[in-house]
């Protein structure tokens, strides 16, 4: 899959749900590999703030971040919309701490930036496919995430507040590309005991009763009543039969489920990067999917810098020893490949079967025999002159010449018996016949070695 971002700038406005001042949103279109950024735009310097876990703070009635003394809260919504339309890369500007509210769905941003028209980038989309169930459970509420293999990225919540009025919802998504039709419009939600704290606190001044579906889980007063008709600028108000104040019709039935697995979506684009499996979420909440994304930013981080590639070394190699002997000059003892595994414009793989007859074992501490770091790089080299070699109609007709190696680095030991693979990419396209390529060796499992390296493929006969 290819990156994505917007078309062309647009602006939304309305109020934010806890100042209820007003607030101006702009969708920029970001460079590949940008991500989703903030930027304050109130602020002097208008200092930006990326979209990521690391830097939450808060998860009280929505995920709110800092960094730098840069606050954005309620950052779910919006988020949720970038993810459910496939856009990696958008610059979301504000002149306030908080989006707007809106209807309290994610539907007047997916509108906006489908309106902005969505394009394609060149680089690769960054994506973690899961192997196996990673989960996070909260003990105090019970709220747990788990996210187990899948083909693609799907995600079901089932909720359960304990009160009659709700009950027990679920909401599945199986595709991201239904997000529109099936979640986006889903309303944030509130019980009227939790709005009565709110209002006694000063929160959701920009609140009413068109951007959130209040659940009635409690008698009302009519000291409430009042309240309530004053905070939302109505001469009257109503419970109706489903249990939810009036003004307001659900859209789903499970709306509340719905708009939790909203949330879900919105708090996991913190991770930073597409996952590819599917989230089961118990009774989610900001605080519990935040966890969550911390864990798998962790992760993922860990698992890339320890990541070794899988090679299928029971197939039919591209190139065996005696294809190799046709594209290198080398000859034994000095040639230090057995296989090509695989090949492609800017990358090589290559194979070598260490063994204890190696004749530089006669010499290199013969009474514990480890494989000179020396002729790892070379083994390495010589897999990335097939790559370079590659680029000429008769290879056999060319060496292959050091330029540079930089940043060497050997981990660990080569033993007798170990199977070496050599993975290397280019850094830069081949040029002149000059090939810079980094290079990672592998060897049960773990990387025991790696380099810099630039060569030249020099032309020493004419025919």
């Amino acid at each position: 899959m290819k990156q994505k971002t917007i078309q062309k700038e647009i602006t939304l406005t309305g109020v934010g749900l806890h100042t209820g001042n007003d607030v101006t949103l702009t969708f920029k279109p970001a460079p590949e590999n940008h991500g989703y950024k903030f930027k304050r735009t109130d602020l002097e310097g208008e200092p930006e703030i990326e979209a990521s876990a690391a830097y939450v703070t808060s998860t009280q009635r929505g995920t709110n971040m800092e960094k730098g003394g840069v606050v954005i809260q309620t950052s779910e919504h919006v988020l949720a919309a970038c993810v459910g339309l496939g856009i990696d890369n958008v610059l979301i500007e504000l002149n306030a701490p908080e989006p707007p509210i809106m209807d309290g769905s994610s539907k007047f941003f997916v509108q906006a930036l489908e309106e902005a028209g969505i394009e394609e980038q060149g680089e690769e989309v960054d994506e973690y496919i899961v192997t196996e169930p990673i989960s996070f459970k909260d003990e105090k509420s019970g709220s747990e995430i788990l996210v187990i293999p899948s083909d693609t990225y799907q995600i079901t919540t089932m909720v359960d507040f304990g009160t009659a009025v709700l009950g027990t919802q679920n909401a599945s998504l199986e595709r991201i590309e239904d997000f529109k039709e099936e979640v986006s419009e889903a309303r944030t939600f509130s019980f009227l005991h939790e709005l009565e704290t709110l209002l006694a606190h000063g929160l959701i001044k920009g609140g009413d009763l068109n951007n959130a579906i209040v659940y009635v889980d409690k008698e009302i007063s009519e000291d409430t009543m009042e309240a309530l008709k004053k905070a939302f600028n109505k001469s009257d108000i109503k419970v109706k039969p489903n249990g939810i104040l009036d003004n307001l019709t659900l859209h789903y039935p499970n709306e509340a489920a719905r708009h939790k697995l909203l949330d879900v979506i919105g708090d996991l684009a913190l991770i930073g990067t597409k996952i590819r499996g599917r989230v089961i979420a118990t009774k989610p909440g900001h605080y519990v999917n935040t966890e969550f994304a911390k864990e798998m930013q962790k992760r993922i981080k860990k698992e890339r810098r320890n990541y070794v590639p899988k090679f299928d070394l029971s197939q039919k190699p591209l190139m065996d020893i005696h294809q190799i002997m046709a594209k290198l000059p080398h000859r034994a003892p000095f040639l230090l490949l057995d296989r090509i595994i695989e090949m492609s414009d800017n990358h090589v793989v290559g194979m070598k079967n260490v063994t204890m007859n190696e004749p530089f074992f006669n010499g290199h501490f013969p009474g514990a025999p480890v494989m000179p770091g020396v002729l790892q790089v070379e083994a390495m080299a010589q897999a990335g002159g097939i790559l370079a070699l590659s680029t000429v109609p008769d290879p056999e007709n060319y060496l292959t010449f050091f330029m540079k190696i930089d940043n060497v680095k050997f981990k660990q030991q080569v033993l007798p018996g170990d199977t070496l693979i050599f993975d290397l990419k280019l850094i830069t396209p081949i040029r002149r016949g000059i090939c810079h390529m980094a290079g990672k060796a592998y060897a049960n499992n773990r990387l025991v070695s790696e380099a810099e390296l630039m060569a030249q493929i020099v032309k020493t006969k004419n025919k």
